[in-house]
């Protein structure tokens, strides 16, 4: 196979010239993107398998981005306009930069409330309350719901599947359902807010659509999740489950965090809409709001750590006494580089792949077939029933960079299906493959697979209901 690559490459840097010109070349019939085109498809192949190659996706899409621009950077040197092609890869770094520096605040505020134990504390409250099994599909269904317009679907996931494996311990058959309601809304929460989703925030941040209005698709996100979650209600048998209540005790400055956390959101919503700033701008001075009060945790934990020795000796409480002793100082950077760097870099090797398959054509062309040859809704949604199999990423990127002429009512409607197309396989979000890997043998493939029809009951429900309810919007053009 590697011989067979390595006389491909060859055949390409001694291929014929190709036409010079003046600005992007067409090279989706040339050797070159044919190329490109076979190392894009393997990449994503080795992505698709991460679960039984235990290989991070991280991997091949970084080498498969350098790859294809490898590739450009030899045709457009060869054919004397190297400036081209530079200025194309530093455009799409830019794109790259904000979005990264985005997520990466985002990600940071996540990891720290999560070290402060407030979802711990939140698990550990509804463990406390004795939900019986309906309550706790239902609960942990809306929680995964309103919590991912927040702090993102995969984290949002991840939180609720945790809690539904505490309480639900050993159930194989109420964990996986749980797991599949979990998923499916947490992707549609996250399709009404800029902060819900990758996708959801390539618009915002593009200028395509305003932060208020992604919040018409409150309804069809919803109905997206409640149709399903009503069908998977019937099968839940309705008995308590055998949970072990634990006491968590929140760390200090936990509630100022989340406080804090808002105000950055603020700060990033107000940049935009007011001053016409990128939002990335406002989460790197929300950073700067954490890093701050890091100090002031770091600075103040002496006297705050005896004052609390001091009421645990007075009780006689020495478990309390032996948890202070293991405290240590809050820190911000550590809290930066338990960031899911994984999925950053993944996110850097699709764009760059993407948008170096868009310099070669391909994306030209695509827009031609689906937009120009199809009605823009009937791509729309084809697009987001694509992202079952394939990342929401690569498909919103490849949108925005085609760049199609298309009305308000439609780019909410790529964005709809795009964020929740991929509920309809557990492969097709980041919350499913993550909830794949926690709740390994109780949630799988197969198990999410036999929701698919519900599931798709819901995405139709919910497109529909966007038709209707927002049908004003498909008038406007931007």
């Amino acid at each position: 196979m590697w011989k067979l690559l390595l006389v491909t490459l060859a055949s390409v840097l001694f291929s014929p010239a190709v036409h010079a010109a003046a600005g992007p070349l067409d090279l989706t019939t040339s050797t070159v993107g044919i190329v490109a085109i076979v190392i894009f498809t393997a990449a994503y192949l080795l992505v698709m398998g991460e679960e039984h190659l235990h290989m991070r996706k991280s991997k091949p899409v970084l080498v498969a981005a350098g790859l294809i621009w490898l590739l450009i950077g030899w045709v457009y040197v060869d054919q004397g306009f190297p400036g081209v092609a530079e200025e194309a890869f530093r455009h799409n770094l830019l794109e790259f930069a904000e979005l990264m520096l985005f997520l990466l605040v985002a990600m940071t505020y996540i990891n720290a409330l999560e070290e402060r134990r407030l979802f711990d504390a939140l698990r550990s409250w509804m463990v406390k309350k004795g939900f019986t099994y309906r309550q706790l599909f239902w609960i942990s269904g809306f929680l995964a719901f309103f919590i991912s317009p927040i702090a993102d679907n995969l984290t949002t996931a991840l939180l609720m599947c945790a809690v539904v494996m505490k309480v639900a311990d050993g159930d194989k058959k109420f964990i996986g359902l749980s797991c599949v309601s979990i998923v499916v809304a947490a992707n549609a929460g996250g399709a009404f807010s800029p902060f819900g989703d990758i996708t959801t925030l390539m618009v915002w941040q593009a200028g395509i659509v305003e932060f208020q209005e992604f919040f018409v698709l409150f309804i069809p996100s919803l109905l997206n999740y409640l149709v399903p979650a009503i069908i998977m209600n019937f099968f839940i048998e309705n008995k308590k489950p055998n949970a072990v209540y634990e006491e968590v005790e929140l760390k200090r400055g936990a509630l100022r965090i989340t406080f804090l956390f808002l105000l950055t959101v603020a700060t990033a919503v107000s940049c935009h809409m007011f001053l016409h700033l990128p939002p990335v701008l406002g989460m790197m001075m929300g950073l700067g709001y954490l890093q701050f009060f890091g100090y002031f945790l770091r600075m103040t934990l002496p006297g705050s750590l005896a004052r609390k020795r001091a009421m645990a000796e007075r009780a006689g409480d020495m478990e309390r006494l032996k948890r202070l002793g293991g405290v240590v100082p809050f820190d911000v950077f550590s809290r930066v580089q338990r960031a899911e760097w994984d999925t950053l870099l993944f996110f850097y090797g699709i764009v760059m792949c993407v948008g170096g398959l868009g310099f070669l054509g391909y994306l030209h062309l695509l827009s031609d077939t689906l937009y120009n040859q199809w009605s823009p809704t009937y791509a729309n949604v084809a697009l987001g029933l694509m992202s079952a199999v394939i990342d929401n990423i690569p498909v919103m990127f490849a949108v925005l960079s085609m760049q199609p002429d298309m009305s308000h009512g439609q780019w909410l409607l790529i964005t709809l299906t795009a964020g929740t197309g991929g509920s309809l396989l557990s492969i097709g979000s980041a919350a499913g493959v993550a909830l794949m890997g926690q709740a390994r043998g109780y949630y799988t493939f197969a198990s999410h697979l036999k929701w698919a029809p519900a599931i798709a009951l819901g995405f139709a429900v919910s497109i529909v209901a966007h038709l209707w309810l927002n049908g004003h919007l498909f008038d406007v053009f931007n």
